[in-house]
């Protein structure tokens, strides 16, 4: 789930741009610090330069498979357009199910939130999916009875929290409104005053204080700068963020329509379209070419693995991702070849989570590893999960699932990202997530921070001892990937989520270490040579 003050940090605070960087030259592989190595650039990246350099020049490697489930890829990007996963058994645009699988013209995938009216784009929280079922069932007018019963008190508490919500989302959306009216008068003001369409800290001090319009607009400017870093502060996309969020819990929506299915059946089936993009597909590219973008073709970014090929499957839309599709997304990629599945989402209720079990049970019949992102909301997922989870209902675990964190570049208190999730039990390892630079729709490239990007360096890793050590099982490469993880054991760094509360690294995920591909691959020498 999305978190209202987080993404504000990153539009804000950051002052990401995400739009996307085109430029003449197209070339950012010297952006991408995750690829580097600790010694020889002073950054805690994976090593994965310094591996292909050292230890991959001269081996062969067999193309992996790697189904992407997300919110849509750009199977036309210049640097994915290579990489993209095409099914061999269908005819495309014949309106035929030429392979049976049971999906028509899934030529690229196949997407479970669109239908013949149009594609998903939004949807509710699953927390407001929860208060509208409940809803129908209770009212003011119940009896004593029913009052004292637990899942009524569940619902008051799902009520309350949805309402406390919106009431902060709308109380946000009035307050940064309130500032974009402030800062976008002084703006225009100044620019007058200083004759000038360029704002500077200097020009504006630079006015003398004999008005007093002129030194509360001097004052409000001071604040922005001081808050932001910057005096061009684009509010609009903060309303647009927050506008989103009001969307998300609208209780009146009716998104799901679009897509034809029945909502309320959990174990329905075939269902869907075949448009693998959909209307929003950055976050979908971005995790893809972090596993597989193009290497060395002089353009953009280098992906982790080198031969690999992405297979893209819609399930999760702006909002949370209902678990039909996320156990429909599972099954499809199994049956289809994938052997890995990057799974870079997640929410913090997940109700009918008995078909996703049932899903990750089938992958592991089929020996399919899964990544999935541990979460951004900076909390301990051993006390308040991140679904789906390895952890099967009525006991047990998946066997080849690996549950990852985000980390920085720097090596100190402050390696864990200040806001990935973490748990001592249920994180596995960490990768690197902050200001990962990688593909955007459109053939452009950017940095996003999320332990969204962390899962997909531990998935190209993955595949990559899959394609040059084929040899391995998946039960190796899992642990590999976490043996083989850079150790922090005795550093103290700032719990995620907080200001400065340290704790050991190693209270942070049940390894203590940052995943490195050079030192996975040496390990995969070691067992491919016994």
């Amino acid at each position: 789930m999305k978190k209202v003050g987080y993404i504000l940090f990153g539009l804000l605070c950051l002052n990401q741009n995400i739009f996307g960087q085109e430029s003449k030259n197209k070339n950012y592989q010297d952006n991408q610090w995750h690829l580097k190595d600790l010694k020889k650039d002073n950054v805690a990246g994976t090593s994965t330069e310094l591996a292909y350099k050292e230890l991959l020049k001269k081996k062969k490697s067999k193309t992996v498979i790697v189904a992407v489930i997300d919110g849509g890829v750009d199977t036309h990007h210049e640097d994915l357009q290579d990489k993209i996963w095409t099914n061999k058994g269908e005819v495309a645009n014949n309106n035929v199910d030429d392979d049976n699988n049971g999906y028509i013209d899934d030529i690229h995938g196949w997407s479970f939130i669109g239908g013949k009216d149009g594609d998903v784009l939004y949807e509710n929280y699953e927390i407001v999916r929860i208060y509208k079922k409940l809803s129908e069932q209770y009212s003011d007018s119940v009896s004593a009875e029913t009052r004292d019963s637990e899942e009524y008190q569940y619902w008051l508490g799902i009520r309350d929290s949805v309402h406390n919500q919106v009431r902060t989302v709308v109380s946000n959306f009035e307050y940064y409104s309130r500032i974009k009216s402030t800062y976008d008068y002084y703006v225009e003001f100044l620019k007058k005053e200083t004759n000038s369409d360029e704002l500077s800290v200097k020009k504006i001090n630079s006015l003398p204080r004999t008005d007093s319009t002129i030194i509360r607009a001097q004052e409000f400017m001071e604040l922005i700068y001081q808050y932001y870093g910057s005096l061009e502060t684009d509010f609009d996309q903060v309303l647009d963020v927050l506008d989103d969020e009001l969307k998300m819990y609208n209780v009146n929506a009716d998104y799901r329509s679009l897509v034809g299915d029945n909502p309320n059946d959990p174990t329905e089936q075939y269902y869907g379209n075949n448009n693998v993009m959909g209307p929003d597909a950055e976050h979908g590219t971005h995790v893809a070419g972090i596993i597989a973008g193009t290497r060395n073709n002089k353009i953009g970014i280098n992906g982790v693995a080198d031969n690999v090929i992405i297979m893209p499957i819609r399930a999760v839309p702006e909002g949370d991702e209902r678990d039909k599709d996320v156990a429909n997304a599972i099954r499809y990629a199994v049956d289809n070849g994938a052997q890995i599945i990057n799974m870079s989402f997640g929410k913090a209720f997940s109700p009918n989570k008995e078909v996703v079990d049932a899903a990750i049970k089938y992958a592991m019949t089929k020996s399919v590893i899964m990544v999935h992102a541990a979460g951004n909301d900076g909390q301990d997922i051993g006390i308040t999960p991140s679904y789906p989870v390895k952890y099967y209902t009525e006991g047990d675990s998946a066997r080849l699932w690996i549950e990852v964190g985000a980390s920085t570049s720097t090596a100190d208190e402050m390696l864990p990202a200040d806001f990935s999730n973490y748990s001592k039990i249920r994180v596995d390892v960490f990768a690197p997530g902050e200001d990962i630079m990688s593909t955007l729709p459109d053939n452009t490239y950017d940095e996003l921070g999320g332990t969204s990007m962390a899962a997909p360096i531990v998935s190209g890793i993955a595949a990559l001892l899959l394609s040059y050590y084929p040899e391995l099982s998946p039960e190796q490469v899992v642990e590999i990937i976490k043996k083989s993880s850079v150790k922090y054991p005795d550093l103290e760094v700032i719990t995620p989520g907080t200001m400065d509360e340290l704790t050991s690294f190693s209270q942070l995920s049940n390894t203590a270490g940052v995943v490195n591909t050079y030192k996975a691959l040496k390990i995969a020498e070691e067992y491919s040579s016994k």
